[in-house]
């Protein structure tokens, strides 16, 4: 037998259209022969969560993305649990600042698995104008017990005209039974008086089999009297 649950609320839409919020939840489980599937999207000053859990079958795939605008605020988090094998989950956040406004995305995206395989993906993207600020949060984890974990994420920050850009991204990978991935990104940019600042962790854990790799890539630019700021750290264990 199969029971699947799918609940999803939807709320937003208020009147000026500077002044919009939206919320979505979804909500999928599935057991007794695995299998759910869950999607969230939120757009206006956003917020988005997506949760998949599979029992005695495996599989599980959930997903939510959040677009923020004006003195934006975008919250995005999926999260996939699976009992027997793969769990998907992927998150995207993205927040754009109107002039002196800020801007801030935030992305989360964790994927958990026994039996095998968990992919988890998450994106986090602002940009701030005319001395607004914009950060960007990303975060994902992949963890698996008998081996496969891949985890990506990213962060990428833009201000411009004495703007202020912040990006931080972490990725873990964690696979017992072998192969383990962790890929980082993180990248800021700032131009015409702007600051910028990138930092980057990217971990990676593989056990038995082993195979574990994490990179990480912090790129902090500046443009025409502007200022930067790099810091990224990679840790790699074999035990």
């Amino acid at each position: 037998m199969k029971t699947t649950l799918v609940h999803t609320i939807l709320i937003g839409v208020l009147a000026p259209a500077t002044t919009l919020a939206a919320t979505a939840t979804a909500t999928s489980v599935a057991t007794n022969g695995g299998s759910a599937t869950a999607t969230a999207n939120a757009v206006g000053r956003a917020n988005a969560n997506a949760y998949a859990g599979a029992t005695n079958g495996g599989v599980a795939v959930a997903d939510a993305t959040a677009w923020g605008y004006g003195r934006a605020a975008a919250d995005s988090n999926a999260i996939a649990l699976a009992d027997r094998g793969l769990a998907v989950s992927r998150s995207r956040a993205v927040a754009s600042g109107s002039r002196f406004g800020g801007a801030r995305a935030v992305s989360d995206s964790v994927a958990a698995t026994i039996g095998g395989v968990a992919i988890s993906r998450s994106d986090a993207i602002a940009q701030g104008r005319w001395g607004g600020w914009a950060e960007s949060v990303s975060a994902s984890t992949a963890t698996s017990f008998y081996g496969t974990a891949i985890s990506d994420s990213a962060a990428l920050s833009h201000g411009r005209f004495g703007g202020r850009a912040v990006s931080v991204s972490d990725s873990l990978a964690d696979a017992y039974g072998g192969r383990a991935t962790s890929r980082v990104r993180s990248v800021s940019g700032a131009s015409f008086g702007g600051r910028a600042t990138a930092d980057g962790i990217g971990i990676s854990v593989s056990g038995a089999g082993r195979h574990s790799r994490a990179n990480v890539r912090a790129v902090s630019r500046a443009h025409h009297w502007g200022r930067s700021v790099t810091r990224l750290s990679a840790v790699e264990v074999r035990p």
